[in-house]
This record gives structure tokens, C-alpha cells and sequence, in this order.
């Protein structure tokens, strides 16, 4: 009866909380692009323009939304767990800085390196699952048996069942080297930002929304660009399944036989999409999760400037 009162009155607690808001408002704000880049990275399907009036016209806006419950049931853990793992970590790459200062950039990325890294081993089984349902009635699942699944937990157990534990983390070595690199470019991008949006603010927290906005935007575009060809790969690695037309033996081989067959161009498929739900994503994630913050730290009351 008292869980809830004593978990939110402790400080982790509230940053669980409040890092769970913005994972789900990240994850609804920009899944449906993100059902659009998986299309458009694991085969050559025409813009997203396209993919996007065909996607409706066969399935219906809600195939935009195929596959959401997999990670919006994880992501407050994940997400949580992320600012954690960030906030330890920034100190201790940087212990000679004062614990009422902000770290310092040279922590902030290396706490980030050592956070994407670490939240890959929950992140990788997650988006094995998201992008085979993503990718549900397309040319990498059109056998019988994988139309029959239509749920995460359907399509997990599929998995275990017929590739076990190791198909259940295909993939997992490409997500380290995407999400290590991407995720030290995030943290610094964003306190790079908006600090000098509204200088002083990595010390007071009273940044406006739209510094959060932009500030969360521009890191989760920037994350994205540097390891975007990394994420061509992983999805093509994971898309595939024992039924799938095309197999890949591993990193190098899937990179060599992806550019062999569709040029360089194809490292690049999908950025625009990507780039556009980046910033819409990561600006929902920030924003979220500072305005939540700050309400359970001041008791409802949110102590942020009035400025849009």
C-alpha cells in the first residue's frame, strides 16, 4: 500500500518515473516515421512518401502503429534506466568536478559512450521483435509461418523457438557500435545545446521549453547522422529470419553484399526520415522528462521559464 508514496519520494524513483515519460512520449510521437525508415532501410521501396500512401492503402493508418506495443511496454524501464546509467556514469568520468556542478562535456560523452553500450543488451531483443512485426507482409516475411504472428509476444516466442537465445539477440553486436558512438554524441549534443541556447542553464535547470525542444531535437539529430549506415545494417541483420530470401554472414558480409547490390546510396536510405523522427522524438524525450522531473521534485509545481 505504500510502495508508490515512499518510491516517489525517494530521487531515483522520480527520475524512474520521469524518465518513463519520456520514453512513451518519444515513442508514440514518432513511431509511425519510424515505421517508415525500416521500410525504406531494408529494401529499396521508393520514398517515404511513397511507402507511406501504400503502407495505408493495404493496412490502414494503424500499420503505422504495427509493432508499438514491444517497446512502449519496455521503454519505461529502458528509458529509465538510460538517465540512470547516465547520471552514475557522468560523475564517474569526471569525480574531480563538484557535485553541485553540472559535469563537464568530456564526462557527458564519455558517460554516454558507456551508456549506449550498456542499455544495448535490453535494447537489442526489443528492436528485433519492433522490426519484425515492422516489417510484417513484406518481402522479409512472407512465408505462411510468419504471417500467423502478429504480436510481440507471438514473434519472440517464434524466435526462441526456431533460432533460440542467440536469434533472439541477432544483431546485438551491430547495436553496441551503433548505440555506443551515438548515444556519447547525444548526451553531449544536448547539454552542448542548450547551454548555449540559455546560457547557465546545465546549472539552474530553468530552461525554457523551447530550448528543451530544440536542445532533445538537435542531439537526437546527431546521434543519428553519425551512425546511421550502422543502423542500415542492424536492420537488415535482424530483419532477416530462416525464411528470409537473403542471408547475411554478419556484419562485413552484410555491408559488402548491401553496397555490391545497391551501391553506396544505400548506407544512407531512410535519413531524412530518420533525421525528421529524430528531432521530433528526442525533443518529446527531453522535454518530457525535465517538465516531469522538475513536477515531482517541486511537488506539481514546475519551475521552468514561461518562454515558448
Amino acid at each position: 500500500m505504500d510502495f508508490w508514496p515512499e518510491f516517489l519520494a525517494s530521487s531515483w524513483g522520480r527520475e524512474f518515473v520521469a524518465g518513463g515519460f519520456g520514453g512513451m512520449a518519444g515513442i508514440i510521437s514518432g513511431y509511425p516515421l519510424d515505421s517508415l525508415r525500416i521500410r525504406q532501410q531494408s529494401s529499396n521501396s521508393g520514398s517515404a512518401l511513397s511507402i507511406l500512401r501504400r503502407v495505408v492503402a493495404t493496412g490502414g493508418p494503424g500499420a503505422l502503429y504495427r509493432g508499438m506495443s514491444a517497446p512502449l511496454a519496455s521503454v519505461t524501464f529502458q528509458n529509465a534506466m538510460v538517465f540512470q546509467i547516465y547520471a552514475i556514469l557522468s560523475r564517474a568520468f569526471d569525480s574531480s568536478v563538484s557535485a553541485t556542478d553540472p559535469p563537464s562535456y568530456k564526462g557527458v560523452a564519455l558517460a554516454g559512450v558507456g551508456t549506449g553500450a550498456l542499455q544495448s543488451m535490453m535494447l537489442s531483443p526489443v528492436e528485433l521483435v519492433k522490426i519484425r512485426l515492422q516489417l510484417h507482409n513484406t518481402s522479409y516475411s512472407t512465408s505462411q509461418s510468419a504471417s500467423s504472428h502478429t504480436g510481440p509476444i507471438s514473434v519472440a516466442k517464434s524466435i526462441l523457438k526456431t533460432e533460440g537465445i542467440r536469434g533472439i539477440y541477432r544483431g546485438f553486436t551491430i547495436t553496441v557500435l551503433r548505440d555506443a558512438p551515438s548515444h556519447g554524441f547525444y548526451f553531449w549534443t544536448y547539454e552542448y545545446v542548450r547551454e548555449q541556447l540559455h546560457p547557465g542553464c546545465r546549472k539552474s535547470g530553468q530552461e525554457s521549453l523551447r530550448t528543451m525542444l530544440i536542445a532533445g531535437g538537435l542531439a537526437g539529430v546527431a546521434s543519428w547522422v553519425c551512425c546511421y549506415p550502422l543502423d542500415v545494417v542492424k536492420t537488415r541483420l535482424q530483419a532477416q529470419s530462416p525464411s528470409s530470401p537473403e542471408k547475411y554472414n554478419g556484419i562485413i558480409d552484410c555491408l559488402h553484399k548491401s553496397v555490391k547490390r545497391e551501391g553506396y546510396g544505400v548506407l544512407w536510405r531512410g535519413l531524412g526520415t530518420a533525421v525528421a523522427r529524430a528531432f521530433v522524438v528526442n525533443g518529446a524525450v527531453f522535454s518530457a522528462y525535465e517538465i516531469a522531473l522538475r513536477c515531482l521534485f517541486n511537488n506539481g509545481n514546475i519551475q521552468t521559464e514561461n518562454t515558448i
